[in-house]
């Protein structure tokens, strides 16, 4: 077995599974506390010290260069531009002479962009203006103050530093700083410090050189005190009111305005019971933003992995001749966003759309598209924390079967190994774990056990002696191991950015390394923000060391390097990463309504930034949900691309038939809805892998002009087909969902009723409704044979649910591969096939012909929606032609075809006569 694994950008997700008291919010910084968040915020728009110098611009094919100069301290910075293939354009700004190198994050991009040729259009002393190649882009760098303007024809479609907000904190040595001739001993005149706006407040006190946050913090590393290195930009978006994206927040889909409260904070923390609609720093750090309006959607990916602070602001303004391209002036709103990190350069990446599947390719095309998950991932995973041993794991799986529930994945958290020492077991509690992996695979099911990235310090510890012996661990200030506390009590943490370090991770899964492992165990990555319960905001001294970078300029990234030798496939063992190249979850939610609620748009979120396998705790991971949330919950997970229920460790029990015969079949109907449907989830995820398209998308994404789905996030689409609105009101007897589409029809897939698109409908519901609704001129698969576990149905047959527009017309996919192998891509093994209906005729044609699978499965029913009674239908497949049974009911327009029979790989054509 070998599992399929993508890398995604700089996110890493945890649960810090201690307490059930709401979160802490002294534990965790406001924009207030944070020195340079506060420096930066209290600069004023519109005083820019920073001008072009335009004799210095250098022009290649592909890449411009020209000097900047800060007029207030004579520091000169290098700004570059670049044209990308695929509509895109890269601004990087660096110092010109840095009294050493400042942090570029490497290794997120999937290779260095391909470039399109460059060309000035025209040169004055107020600028220069190039051509960016289609539909008569240009961008325009005015000198005095410096300023970039992204133009098509006479629209401003995006400007840099129109507020004048840039601002570059240079590297410098400390006032009266002196440093001994071989550079290894500094010191300091305290008296004669730079003091930019010491305070007290909170327990906080911020220097420009010190920063005191309940721990105090040297700013400076390698000897050399170099101050504040803090980098912010500004970019205005006429037109725009509303943007999206910058994951992880327990918040809206559409981003909210900052002035008057904190900017939205990327900073990778662990936050147990998060609360709800505020900015604040949650487990995942994603620095995409994507800004759309009736006509165009682009995208912002600020590249910077330190910590990072995005402030937006709503107004409108007066754009007026700007050069000789624009003519006379317009009155238009605007969105202005700016981006603060700690430190690194500025390098960002505008992303010109036009259309917003544009703007993903363009995207993926930069850090490469979602994994492509097993099918079993895409099936429903049961986890608490802890299933106590081994019987306990036995009666549970015992207890799915015995209430006909299917589940293909159960979960160990951290109490099953020896003393929190990972890759090991409790010899008490799990004895002979392969017996009891043998008993789950006996079923066709499989077993996740958790491996965190930080290690007991402890001498008898085999992993522990191994890193330390070879000097993998981060190191502190001063040289020696950074140790921190986490589960097992005092931790070393690996040096993931060590690519020989991460050899050694990934070589500790191998069958002969991992101690009981056998091919159906894959693996939890957890706490890798990362997590240390006794640092700073739970986390690491921005001052601890990898290799020669401090901790603030990498932190952001430290989870996507825990799992990156892994997701690269350099092993070869079965594995499962439930984390950044894997499936993400929203973290440490509540047994509440409104974390039921937001789990919606925090998973619309990161699919719009290339992480479509998202889900929440279903029930809840603190507290103990009522049965109706329960339900509800169950009912929604069902419907979003990561399904898993989860608890903490102090909650009762809440396996699925613990709560009474009629909830236990609202829960066996849900699930059993999701298992149905996998072949369309596996359809999508296939193409989120090779388009970067989400899985779980806004409204707006399929309908990009209906200003009517531009802020609904509590409903969404499961690629393009199927529309969901999960009831997430307690006691609610109705709901109002919104169909879009003039012109469309939608479909109940419960009932196949059709309904207009373009509308609102109200729709009465019972316990058992979950509103999901089929695009009409769609073709949707479905295994309606649901078993015990995915793997039981691999070779089931299908029914294909054919939903007909206004015009009679549908199409669809169906695709099908081994479903847990690399051979889909290796050996180009997999069943790739376009669906159509036109004209009274079903067709099946191959959409790869050079592929190479068979399957057992066939075509076993097809129902037509909205259709007309026909006089008899006929199969030709294999040169002959035969009669297939139908029925038609004529109260709802559908008709069904009976055991049509061809196989599920071969063409064959329906007709209708």
């Amino acid at each position: 077995l070998g599992f399929r694994m993508g890398l995604l950008l700089g996110l890493c997700f945890s649960l810090l599974l201690g307490s059930t008291s709401a979160v802490d919010r002294g534990n965790f910084k406001t924009c207030a506390q944070s020195s340079f968040c506060k420096r930066q915020r209290a600069l004023k728009p519109g005083q820019s010290p920073y001008r072009a110098l335009l004799d210095t611009l250098e022009l290649s094919d592909s890449r411009l260069t020209l000097q900047l100069i800060n007029d207030n301290n004579k520091v000169h910075l290098l700004l570059e531009l670049y044209r990308l293939q695929g509509n895109i354009t890269r601004v990087k700004i660096n110092e010109l002479k840095p009294l050493k190198p400042r942090f570029e994050v490497p290794d997120v991009l999937v290779g260095e962009p391909p470039t399109e040729p460059l060309s000035v259009l025209s040169k004055d002393d107020n600028g220069v203006v190039l051509s960016l190649g289609p539909e008569s882009q240009r961008l325009i760098v005015s000198a005095r103050p410096f300023r970039l303007d992204i133009m098509e024809g006479p629209q401003v479609l995006l400007s840099l530093n129109s507020r004048g907000l840039l601002a570059f904190e240079h590297l410098q040595l400390r006032k009266n700083t002196q440093v001994d001739p071989e550079g290894a001993e500094v010191k300091e005149n305290v008296d004669g410090a730079e003091q930019q706006g010491e305070e007290e407040k909170v327990g906080v006190r911020v220097h420009g050189w010190r920063i005191y946050f309940k721990y105090c913090l040297k700013k400076p590393n390698l000897f050399l005190f170099l101050g504040p290195t803090s980098v912010s930009l500004d970019f205005s978006l006429p037109g725009v009111e509303h943007v999206y994206g910058i994951p992880e927040h327990a918040d809206n889909l559409k981003l909210k305005t900052t002035e008057g409260g904190d900017p939205y904070r990327l900073y990778n923390l662990d936050v147990f019971q998060y609360e709800l609609y505020n900015p604040m720093a949650l487990y995942g750090a994603v620095p995409v933003m994507l800004a759309h309006n009736t006509q165009r959607t682009m995208g912002i990916f600020w590249l910077n992995a330190a910590e990072t602070w995005v402030d937006i602001s709503s107004n409108t303004t007066v754009f007026g001749k700007m050069l000789d391209f624009v003519q006379g002036s317009s009155e238009t709103p605007q969105t202005d966003v700016r981006w603060v990190s700690e430190s690194g350069i500025i390098d960002v990446f505008i992303m010109l759309g036009p259309k917003p599947s544009d703007v993903f390719t363009q995207y993926a095309s930069l850090t490469g598209t979602q994994s492509f998950p097993p099918l079993a991932a895409l099936a429903y995973h049961q986890c608490r924390w802890n299933y106590n041993d081994q019987e306990d794991v036995k009666a549970v799986d015992q207890g799915f079967d015995q209430h006909d529930v299917p589940y293909d994945f159960i979960w160990l958290d951290i109490e099953h190994t020896d003393g929190k020492r990972y890759f090991t077991w409790d010899p008490h509690k799990f004895p002979q774990p392969k017996d009891m992996l043998q008993g789950i695979m006996d079923k066709r099911r499989m077993m996740v056990a958790i491996v965190d990235p930080h290690i007991k310090v402890d001498s008898g510890y085999k992993i522990h002696n191994e890193i330390r012996d070879k000097n993998f661990y981060v190191k502190n200030k001063d040289g020696g191991d950074y140790e921190g506390w986490c589960w097992p009590g005092n931790s070393g943490y690996p040096d993931f950015t060590n690519p020989e370090m991460r050899a050694f991770w990934a070589s500790m899964f191998a069958y002969d390394q991992y101690e009981g492992s056998m091919e159906n165990l894959y693996t939890w990555n957890d706490m890798n923000e990362p997590s240390v319960f006794n640092g700073p905001e739970v986390t690491m001294y921005k001052d601890a060391m990898h290799g020669s970078w401090e901790h603030r300029d990498l932190h952001n990234l430290y989870g996507f390097y825990v799992v990156m030798d892994i997701a690269n496939g350099e092993s070869d063992w079965s594995l499962f990463v439930c984390m950044n190249a894997g499936a993400v979850w929203t973290g440490d939610n509540a047994a509440e309504w409104e974390h039921l609620k937001i789990s919606i748009p925090m998973c619309l979120s990161l699919g719009l930034v290339g992480i479509s396998l998202c889900g929440a705790d279903v029930g809840g991971f603190f507290k103990s949900p009522s049965t109706e949330l329960l339900v509800r919950w169950y009912q929604t997970g069902a419907y979003q691309p990561f399904f898993r229920a989860h608890a903490h460790l102090d909650t009762p029990r809440r396996e699925p038939w613990l709560f009474g015969p009629e909830n236990t079949a609202l829960i066996r109907e849900a699930v059993r809805q999701r298992y149905a449907l996998l072949p369309y989830w596996y359809q999508q995820f296939y193409q989120a892998h090779k388009t970067g398209q989400p899985v779980m998308r806004p409204l707006w994404v399929e309908y990009p002009k209906d200003t009517a789905s531009f802020a609904i996030d509590d409903e969404f689409l499961i690629g393009r087909d199927l529309l969901v609105h999960p009831v997430t009101e307690e006691g609610a007897r109705g709901l109002t969902a919104y169909l879009p589409g003039h012109g469309e029809v939608w479909y109940d897939v419960h009932t196949f009723q059709k309904h207009n698109g373009a509308q609102n409908l109200y729709i009465p519901v019972t316990m058992s409704s979950i509103p999901v609704f089929q695009r009409g001129g769609s073709i949707i698969p479905r295994k309606l044979r649901v078993r015990r576990s995915s793997a039981c149905m691999e070779n089931d047959p299908y029914t294909l649910y054919v939903a007909l527009n206004p015009q009679r017309a549908a199409e669809g996919e169906l695709y099908i591969d081994d479903g847990h192998t690399f051979s889909f891509q290796t050996k180009k093994e997999f069943i790739h096939r376009s669906l159509t209906f036109a004209y009274n005729t079903l067709t099946s044609r191959n959409l790869c012909t050079e592929s190479n699978f068979s399957t057992k499965s066939w075509i076993e029913k097809v129902l037509i929606l909205g259709a007309s009674k026909p006089k008899k239908v006929t199969l030709q497949m294999d040169g002959k032609e035969t009669s297939v049974e139908f029925e038609f009911d004529a109260s709802m327009s559908v008709l069904t075809l009976r055991k049509p029979g061809m196989n599920a790989g071969a063409d064959w054509t329906v007709k209708l006569q």
